[in-house]
């Protein structure tokens, strides 16, 4: 087996598709979709063009909610994909192909959904919601005069996280279960889903969740998670 060395314009390894809510300086709500993302703890980090209208919102108002579509959800990813809320789309974006739209929610037949602890709606449609708070910012690449201030990483509080029922694991009040989860993923600008069942069982898994958990976070009883120790000893 042997490697070639190559340059490829892009690093798109494969990461899931989010749809971002933000609020606009009007009042209405804008939406990006995006697969700059991952999360650590309770914290999401997304990664934007400086130039584009969501993270311009986040960084103004300081809130905004994450939203994971299923496999299922292309259409909705789609009709989205090239789509600006910035009236005055910047040059590379034209040349992109993309076009400015006020009204993202008709055009991705998606329905805003209120929040309950931020001002941006959730979007009813995406089986899982995070409504978060911004934390800090982050310029990428400011090393390039060429790139500087072109990118911006956000990292994002996670204040709150809601589900469709039929994804939490049975017996567990704050776990997923990972079989019934199916993301969309992107990889290098073309959308995969995942396989229907694990390749393998995984050494990590046999690690208590909530070992994980942030002590700022501990929302549980005491007894909750005892129960939950028991259950997964």
């Amino acid at each position: 087996m042997s490697h070639v060395n190559i340059s490829p314009a892009i690093l798109y390894w494969g990461t899931p598709v989010a749809l971002i809510a933000s609020e606009n300086e009007d009042g209405s709500s804008n939406i990006s979709a995006i697969s700059s993302a991952f999360w650590l703890l309770d914290r999401c980090v997304l990664g934007f063009g400086s130039g584009s209208k969501t993270p311009q919102n986040i960084l103004r108002s300081g809130h905004c909610t994450v939203n994971l579509p299923e496999d299922t959800q292309i259409a909705s990813v789609n009709a989205l994909a090239t789509t600006t809320g910035s009236p005055e789309p910047s040059a590379s974006k034209i040349s992109r192909g993309y076009r400015y739209v006020k009204d993202k929610w008709a055009v991705a037949g998606l329905t805003p959904q209120g929040s309950d602890v931020v001002r941006p709606p959730r979007i009813r449609e995406c089986p899982v919601q995070m409504e978060c708070e911004l934390v800090d910012s982050h310029g990428l690449m400011q090393e390039l005069p060429a790139m500087a201030g072109a990118l911006i990483v956000l990292e994002l509080k996670v204040l709150r996280v809601h589900v469709l029922e039929r994804l939490r694991m049975a017996g567990h009040v704050n776990r997923i279960d990972p079989d019934k989860w199916r993301p969309m993923i992107m990889s290098f600008q073309q959308l995969y889903g995942l396989r229907d069942t694990k390749i393998a069982p995984s050494q990590l898994a046999l690690i208590n969740e909530e070992l994980y958990r942030p002590s700022t976070r501990r929302q549980t009883t005491a007894s909750k998670e005892k129960e939950d120790l028991a259950v997964e000893a």
